[in-house]
């Protein structure tokens, strides 16, 4: 059990907090919009963050992250089922919007949820602009 605060505990109990945050401000304004700036924010930050990441420490530590012990493999289906989910929500929306799911799709696998929140930040725009006219 660590006995100080490291850069990472840090990264990782702000995540959690931002998280929560996020979830219950959904919980009480259940009628709110999709806000696609926050949400194209949101996604071009976790990709600047994960473009860092990968420049120092390369892509190959994921696959150790996932495959070294059975926490490893549980969050990975945690990615991949929270993943599906959220694609099987947000597809019949983007699709009536008029959105490409194909290749949103491509883009969800590559990235995960650095193209999920791009998907969103492009739907709630595009509902937004449908809204308006």
């Amino acid at each position: 059990m660590p006995t100080e605060i490291t850069p990472f505990i840090a990264l990782a109990g702000g995540g959690l907090a931002i998280g929560v945050v996020a979830i219950i401000t959904t919980l009480l304004r259940p009628e709110a919009p999709g806000n696609a700036v926050l949400a194209a924010a949101l996604s071009a930050g976790f990709a600047a963050f994960s473009a860092i990441t990968i420049a120092v420490e390369g892509v190959f530590p994921v696959v150790l992250n996932h495959t070294s012990n059975l926490w490893g493999v549980q969050v990975w289906w945690d990615l991949l089922f929270s993943l599906g989910i959220a694609f099987f929500l947000i597809a019949p929306r983007a699709r009536a919007a008029g959105m490409n799911l194909p290749l949103w799709t491509v883009l969800i696998l590559a990235t995960a949820s650095i193209g999920l929140l791009a998907m969103c930040a492009r739907l709630f725009w595009l509902e937004r602009a449908g809204a308006k006219a």
